[in-house]
């Protein structure tokens, strides 16, 4: 990998990554160039306090895509809404979302992430509406985009608008074909793969900067290294994987089961929602091919997550950090919810239409929603070995009981103890090389001899 490709890699893709301005946590001094041991400096931290920093996932067109994955949980979001919602976002909330958001950083560069549904089905023209806003209120501040994508809309007019305005690609695949196509359809039930493969094929053509993220599920979780390498051999150099975990609904027509309360009845998960076991499985079994093999090759983001908390630089990613709330979505009309997993009505927090986006971020109930994380965090949690790593996950995971009978356990728990517990004595071999001045990626010949 490239030095030049590195330093972009700290300066732009690996907070985008993360979905996070989280800068006040630091990041790590230097890190690894495959086996060169190459020492990439790190540019200058900037300091935010926790209430500068946060994070907005804009939804620009809803809920609507042209795919119908089986495990999606925005598609029914439209009954949010009222019937025969337009669901793009008007120009005056584009411009009003973009310029608030700009002005409410404290930061050098801005990151915005769009996301939908599906948001190329707005087309390249409406993005260069978005960037012509950005230069507007930029104010002298660098901007930067990314976009998520299922990829089957991507045509070069796209790629060629993707490499001259520098967005980073988040691309969904779910592994080689017959994974991918389990549960990736379109509104016709037929596979999707095909189209993913010629939209990355014409994002490698323009030199378009992306990522993959791969939704782990019931079905490719029993396949980790066929996934790995499939990503790897695509040319993804950076991987998210993200945990599948969806309760089923409280009826025939209701819709998937929200956030867990207090006195909900239990709700069995989806039967394509990941095992919990298995995915610990599936990390460590990725891990082990990674920590001896491609080190500084291929960024994988829970491994730089895990590294960058067992280094003391803390989590870069918000589901591990002891408090949330920095992390919100808007919606196409401006509706601000508290996070993109908890847009339900009782997480609507205003319009910026109607109120400043800086302090619906900064309001006393996204505060409280943030610090119930840890607040409501098990006493099993509390005590928990691997607590300093896992901060009980993602609170939308927590719905099941501790041993002892309390409330508020992660699905994920047996998963996550797993994979910390396993990857503990690496980590810290990797800090060791880290504070001694020298590159992590040392870790796979240290491993060898």
């Amino acid at each position: 990998m490239r030095p030049e490709r590195i330093r972009r890699f700290f300066r732009i893709i690996l907070p985008l990554l993360y979905q996070a301005n989280l800068l006040d946590q630091g990041w790590l001094p230097v890190y690894f160039l495959g086996t060169e041991y190459e020492k990439i400096l790190m540019p200058p931290r900037v300091h935010l306090s926790a209430a500068d920093s946060f994070h907005v996932m804009a939804k620009p067109i809803g809920p609507v895509c042209n795919l119908d994955c089986t495990y999606c949980y925005y598609l029914e979001k439209e009954k949010l809404f009222p019937k025969g919602e337009n669901f793009r976002m008007k120009p005056e909330v584009l411009e009003s979302y973009i310029r608030q958001y700009i002005e409410s950083q404290n930061s050098p560069e801005i990151t915005f992430a769009w996301q939908g549904g599906e948001p190329t089905l707005l087309g390249v023209e409406y993005f260069q509406k978005v960037v012509e806003l950005e230069k507007k209120y930029a104010g002298g501040r660098r901007v930067h985009n990314a976009l998520q994508t299922n990829g089957t809309k991507l045509d070069r007019e796209w790629c060629r608008f993707f490499r001259e305005h520098g967005f980073l690609v988040g691309l969904s695949l779910d592994g080689p074909r017959s994974l991918h196509d389990t549960y990736r359809v379109d509104k016709g039930g037929k596979p999707t793969f095909e189209r993913v493969m010629h939209g990355l094929s014409l994002l490698k053509k323009h030199r378009v900067d992306f990522n993959t993220l791969t939704v782990i599920n019931a079905s490719n979780v029993k396949h980790a290294l066929k996934v790995y390498d499939f990503l790897r051999e695509t040319g993804s150099g950076f991987l998210q994987f993200i945990p599948l975990v969806e309760r089923q609904p409280t009826g025939p027509n209701a819709p998937l089961a929200p956030p867990p309360e207090d006195g909900q009845p239990a709700m069995p998960v989806t039967r394509w929602s990941v095992p919990a076991e298995a995915y610990g499985d599936f990390l460590i079994t990725i891990f082990d091919q990674w920590v001896r093999r491609d080190v500084g090759k291929v960024f994988v983001q829970l491994f730089d997550v895990s590294l960058g908390i067992w280094s003391g630089a803390g989590a870069g990613l918000c589901v591990f950090q002891e408090d949330c709330g920095r992390a919100l979505a808007i919606e196409h009309n401006g509706d601000l919810f508290s996070c993109d997993h908890f847009v339900y009505p009782k997480y609507h927090l205003g319009n910026i239409l109607n109120a400043s986006l800086g302090d619906l971020v900064n309001s006393e109930r996204q505060t409280a929603f943030g610090q119930a994380k840890s607040r409501l965090l098990p006493k099993y949690c509390r005590e928990c070995d691997v607590r300093f790593a896992c901060n009980g996950e993602c609170p939308k995971h927590r719905f099941i009981k501790t041993p002892d009978g309390e409330e508020g356990l992660n699905y994920l728990c047996p998963a996550y103890k797993k994979f910390f517990r396993h990857v503990d004595p690496l980590m810290k071999r990797m800090t060791a090389l880290l504070h001694s001045g020298r590159a992590p990626a040392e870790i796979m010949r240290l491993i060898r001899e």
